[in-house]
């Protein structure tokens, strides 16, 4: 009875009382900050959370699609970040994996469920070097799906974590383009989205499919827990394999 339906998705999970998709990703109020006036911040913070939307959230973008949006956000004079993208989309893998940013699902395999993304999360902001205006995100992600293939109605649901930070830079002192950010970090923690993967995708794993593979290498995990930050989950799962959730 628990068990999640197309009708109802995010039925059995936390989730279920989440935000839809950006209303769940709440912003402080601004303030003058670095190189910025209150009003300069508010804008960074909204294209900020436009840029988690257009990362995250984007239909298309969960459907397979590359996320030129959220692309033209970044700073194309980071070239490190450059870089790193273009080796994500042309041949992803463990260190230049793009699911740290993006949340990609393979259209022949499965599809999401409506058009609903749960979401709890938060954005700060803080002075950052140079007197740019530095913007943490925090935010879990709640994806439900099916198998791509006509009639299937089996629901899994795959969890995502992210830690984005980003640099809204002083033109004046820093190389940017107006009105785009630069990445300083960005961290994931996925449930349901494929142990050990490298192929720039979700994979999550049907009910069917889970019965008898036993558990993973890691120690269990409440995907939906955020009472402890990212840097100690991800302290936690460095070198220990794949965990187990103990819900999803």
């Amino acid at each position: 009875a628990r068990l999640p339906t197309v009708e109802h998705p995010f039925k059995g999970s936390p989730a279920a009382r989440w935000g839809d998709g950006t209303a769940g990703i709440h912003l402080p109020p601004a303030r003058a900050t670095g190189w910025m006036s209150k009003s300069q911040v508010a804008r960074a913070l909204a294209r900020s959370r436009d840029f988690l939307a257009a990362s995250s959230l984007d239909e298309d973008v969960l459907r397979g699609q590359r996320p030129t949006e959220a692309i033209a956000l970044i700073n194309p004079r980071q070239q490190d970040v450059q870089d790193y993208l273009a080796a994500a989309f042309r041949t992803p893998s463990r260190k230049n994996d793009p699911l740290l940013l993006f949340s990609r699902f393979p259209k022949d395999e499965v599809r999401p469920v409506g058009d609903v993304v749960k979401t709890r999360g938060r954005i700060t902001f803080r002075e950052g070097k140079r007197g740019a205006v530095e913007v943490v995100s925090d935010v879990t992600y709640v994806y439900p799906v099916v198998r791509a293939a006509g009639g299937s109605d089996e629901v899994a649901r795959t969890i995502v974590r992210r830690e984005v930070v980003m640099s809204w830079d002083d033109p004046a002192r820093v190389i940017t383009r107006p009105g785009t950010l630069s990445l300083v970090s960005y961290k994931a923690d996925f449930t349901n989205g494929g142990c050990d993967n490298d192929t720039g995708y979700f994979t999550p794993t049907f009910g069917s499919q889970r019965v008898g593979t036993g558990s993973g290498d890691g120690p269990e995990v409440d995907p939906y827990d955020r009472s402890t930050s990212m840097d100690d989950r991800m302290r936690e799962a460095a070198g220990v394999g794949c965990g187990t959730a103990t819900r999803s």
